[in-house]
């Protein structure tokens, strides 16, 4: 079992405990003991946990890249330390979009999430796109209006359209300064942190699963329905311009009956 002290960084104060420990419990880890403070760089939150060792590289990413958390820094437990709290150091500044801004179009990208039975109805998600970039990641109340509000002819095809916008900024604003990477690791690297930081989302060999998409709704239905998120994991992967153009299929859903959502990779 190891212990070990996470120091986080956080903008939100209200539930991130809660939010935090749900990561713990689903990695088999104990909360021993916390502590918190304000900083000019927002909530310092010290926690001190046991766990399995074999688990603990799988609980540094999924904190690392919870959509609550600004920065992360892991080490050992020592309990003779009586250094004070202190944040850890900054996170490198990645290029960032200014709040009132629309992510931009790449080619790449107009070309995939285009596809369709009915045209992406643009317009309208013009109009949408500044609200996502303000409220990213809390972004599917909004996401999800607009899909409500569709035409039924043009749903699936608006859908991946603003999913591609929304996840070729994320590549810029968090992954373009990276290595180029084929596309088994751009799907680790790039494609998994960035979903992560919508949606609790694990990894199987080179498909990306997901319990939690809220596009399912109640009703069944014999077609997959995440498209947003067909069109997000595109355009995370090719805004690059280095991969070829990537296809996304979702290979199974929830709407279908199936117990999460799953997502494959093509060239």
């Amino acid at each position: 079992m190891a212990e070990v002290e996470l120091k986080i960084v956080s903008d939100h104060r209200d539930g991130l405990l809660i939010a935090l420990g749900e990561v713990l419990v689903a990695n088999r880890f104990l909360l021993l003991r916390h502590r918190r403070m304000n900083t000019d760089a927002g909530v310092l939150m010290s926690l001190v946990v046991q766990g399995p060792e074999a688990n603990l590289l799988s609980l540094e990413e999924q904190l690392g890249t919870h959509w609550m958390v600004k920065s992360l820094e892991a080490g050992p437990y020592d309990p003779n330390a009586t250094a004070p709290l202190t944040p850890p150091p900054a996170p490198v500044a990645s290029a960032s979009l200014p709040p009132a801004s629309a992510p931009s179009v790449p080619a790449q990208t107009q070309a995939v999430a285009s596809a369709g039975n009915g045209g992406a109805d643009k317009k309208r998600i013009e109009a949408l796109l500044p609200q996502v970039a303000r409220d990213y990641p809390q972004i599917f109340g909004a996401v999800m209006g607009l899909e409500r509000n569709m035409e039924p002819t043009q749903r699936e095809a608006s859908m991946r359209y603003v999913g591609a916008r929304v996840g070729a900024w994320v590549y810029k604003r968090d992954f373009a300064l990276g290595a180029r990477l084929p596309l088994s690791d751009s799907i680790k690297h790039i494609a998994l942190p960035a979903m992560r930081q919508l949606l609790p989302t694990e990894l199987e060999g080179e498909t990306l699963s997901t319990g939690s998409s809220p596009f399912c709704g109640m009703e069944r239905s014999t077609a997959p329905q995440c498209h947003f998120l067909r069109g997000f994991l595109e355009g995370s992967l090719n805004e690059c311009g280095y991969l070829g153009m990537v296809r996304v299929s979702e290979v199974a859903c929830r709407a279908n009956g199936s117990d999460s959502c799953k997502f494959v990779f093509h060239v």
